[in-house]
Formats: C-alpha cells, sequence, structure tokens
C-alpha cells in the first residue's frame, strides 16, 4: 500500500542494494538478511523483529515490476524527504499537497486539495493513490507488505524456509507461541481408563483436555496448540507439555503399557489340590480363574483381555501366585501336615538349587 512509509523510508538502502539492482541479486540480497535477522534466530530481540519486518516490506515492494516503478516515481518528486499534513499558502512547508498537485498537475492549486484516511470531509489517499497505479496495480497492492494477507510478494509456500511466507511487511507466520508446562496428578484406575482434566495456563486461562487410556506415571504428554498464542497475527500457538503424576493402587500394578499385575493370594490345599478361584478385575468385578494341580507360588496365570484396553491395543491381567501358609494351625490340620511332611522325607527341594550354585 502506498502511504507516507514510501516518502519516509528507503528501501533500497534496507536491503543494501544499488538503485539498479536486478532481481536475481535483489532476491539473493533478501534471503541473506531475511535469514540473519529471522525473529527465530534472534529470540526476543525487538530490534531484530523490527529489522526484519522492514527487510520484508522493502523486498515486497523492489521484488513487484509495477510496484517498484511506483515507488521510484513517488521517491524521485518528494526527493526522499519528510512529508507532514502541509501548510497550504505561500511559504508553507509543502505537505502530500504538494506532491500530488506534481503528480496530476494541479499547479498551485493544491491548496484546495485535501487527504484524509477515509471518512466525510475529504479525499481518501489510499482511492487517490489508486488511480495513480490503476486498478489493480494501485491502491492497496494487494499479496505485498503493509500487513496485506498474502505476505511478501506471493510466496504461499514460504522462502528459504520459511513455511507459510511472510505477513505484516516481513513478520514470519512461522513465529509459533511460546510452550508451556503443566502437571496434573490422577489415580491409577483413571490413568489406565483415561480421564478428563482441567489445566491452568501461565496467562490466567483454562483447557480442559482427555488424557488417554494407559497414561504412566511421570509420563509426558504434548498437547498441541494449547500453550500461548502467536506474538504475530496468523502464527501458530505453542504447545502444552502436561507432566503426569499417577498415585499407586493397593491391588493392581502395571507391566509394561497395557498390562495389569496382581498377587493372587491361594491356599496350600488350593496350590496342592488345585481350584478355581476368583480374580478382581480394574472395573470392580472378579473373573474366575483356575488353579491347576500343583501350582507353585511365583506362577503367573494370565487372563486374556483383562488388562488396559488403549489405542495399542487391549492387554491382560497378570496374576502372580502367592501361597499362603497358615499363621495358625489346629491339631487336626497339625496331623495332616505331619502325615504329609512323613511322606515327603528323604526329599530335599533345595537339592539342585545348591547343586547349581556350586557351577
Amino acid at each position: 500500500m502506498v502511504n507516507q512509509d514510501w516518502f519516509d523510508k528507503d528501501f533500497y538502502a534496507i536491503l543494501g542494494v544499488a538503485k539498479d539492482v536486478d532481481e536475481k541479486e535483489l532476491k539473493k540480497r533478501y534471503r541473506k538478511l531475511a535469514r540473519e535477522w529471522h525473529p527465530d534466530a534472534k529470540p526476543g530481540d525487538k530490534a531484530a523483529e523490527q529489522k526484519f519486518k522492514d527487510i520484508g516490506e522493502a523486498y515486497a515492494v523492489l521484488s513487484d515490476p509495477e510496484q517498484r516503478k511506483q515507488y521510484d516515481a513517488v521517491r524521485a518528486m518528494g526527493g526522499g524527504a519528510r512529508f507532514t499534513a502541509g501548510a497550504g499558502g505561500p511559504g508553507g512547508a509543502g505537505g502530500f499537497e504538494d506532491i500530488f498537485s506534481q503528480m496530476f498537475g494541479g499547479g498551485g492549486g493544491a491548496q484546495n486539495v485535501r487527504f484524509s484516511t477515509g471518512g466525510q470531509g475529504g479525499i481518501d489517499l489510499e482511492d487517490l493513490l489508486g488511480a495513480f497505479g490503476g486498478a489493480a496495480g494501485g491502491g492497496g497492492f494487494p499479496g505485498g507488505a503493509q500487513g496485506f494477507p498474502g505476505g511478501a510478494q506471493g510466496f504461499p509456500g514460504g522462502d528459504q524456509g520459511f513455511p507459510g511466507g511472510f505477513q505484516g511487511g516481513g513478520r514470519a507466520r512461522t513465529m509459533k507461541g511460546q510452550d508451556v508446562e503443566a502437571r496434573t496428578t490422577i489415580d491409577f484406575r483413571a490413568a489406565a481408563t483415561g480421564d478428563t482434566v482441567t489445566l491452568s495456563k501461565p496467562d490466567g486461562g483454562r483447557i480442559t483436555t482427555r488424557i488417554p487410556a494407559g497414561v504412566k506415571d511421570g509420563q509426558k504428554i504434548r498437547l498441541r496448540g494449547k500453550g500461548m498464542p502467536s506474538p504475530v497475527q496468523g502464527g501458530e500457538p505453542g504447545d502444552m507439555f502436561l507432566h503426569v503424576t499417577v498415585t499407586p493402587h493397593a491391588v493392581f500394578g502395571r507391566d509394561g503399557d497395557t498390562n495389569l499385575t496382581l498377587d493372587l493370594p491361594v491356599t496350600f490345599a488350593e496350590a496342592a489340590l488345585g481350584a478355581t478361584v476368583p480374580v478382581p478385575t480394574l472395573d470392580g468385578g472378579t473373573v474366575k480363574v483356575k488353579i491347576a494341580p500343583g501350582t507353585p507360588s511365583g506362577r503367573v496365570l494370565r487372563v486374556k483381555g483383562r488388562g488396559i484396553d488403549a489405542k495399542s491395543g487391549k492387554g491382560d491381567l497378570l496374576a502372580k501366585v502367592q501361597v499362603v501358609v497358615p499363621q495358625r494351625l489346629s491339631d487336626t490340620a497339625r496331623a495332616a501336615v505331619e502325615a504329609l511332611q512323613a511322606e515327603e522325607a528323604g526329599t530335599d527341594p533345595r537339592a539342585e538349587l545348591i547343586e547349581r550354585a556350586r557351577r
């Protein structure tokens, strides 16, 4: 858009090129400066951000033949001086009126022309400049600098690795918002089945998000786009990194991503003779499990499909047999155990262990 900047700013000087620079050299110079002053390369540097904007604005104008022609014409008439709104009359400090009297041959009648940014009582400056450049190429210059959508000269895919092109006279759409971190604590069952939590952001905002089934204690979840907004219009928001703490369960544990574990107490008689026993499940119910005769303590019984139901698949419930030794025996029970002991006389269950230890 033609405005005061075209009178004030020397785009050739901003890019460090001669006024007769060709298209190839102009682009080469622009890419070098854009990489050097890109805000991502100088995070937090406001001066660099403004410099990058000025570079993009200058290239937006000079890389377009029609805009460059109009810019050169305006600069030639204005002589590079700074113009004010103008004070008409003899001896006044010439303003926009004087420049446009030269453009349109108005001579000394320029004092009767007034310019405004639109509204009542004056001629719209942009409409008038549109007449200078023609309906298609003057006035607003879609696709050019000064904050019009399309960014710097229509590079929809970005220039030199800046996806999204430039917007707002040189600001990069890729200026991502700040990433933030948050923490939450959930119980074991909620972690296994999934849960919805509400989180606070540094700016005072709050977001509600779903924690997927199967999250582990200490796991960090990336919530895309839930961080701080981009500092530039159209920029991508930052992400939120959620640190999850899972409180332990009194019965269940985890094995891998989807398997649940528990210790299953059985009596000596159940382990020795075999039995069918109930095993608790995470949903609060039970499932029947068969104990084979002679099952030793420590054997793991797998219950299919009773683990965590996650995106990666459904896990199993792993029940580890723990043979319970009675703390007290009745006279009858003691007599039975003593009879069993007599039957096993001469059998040493540790003999093989000691032999392997000596090898």
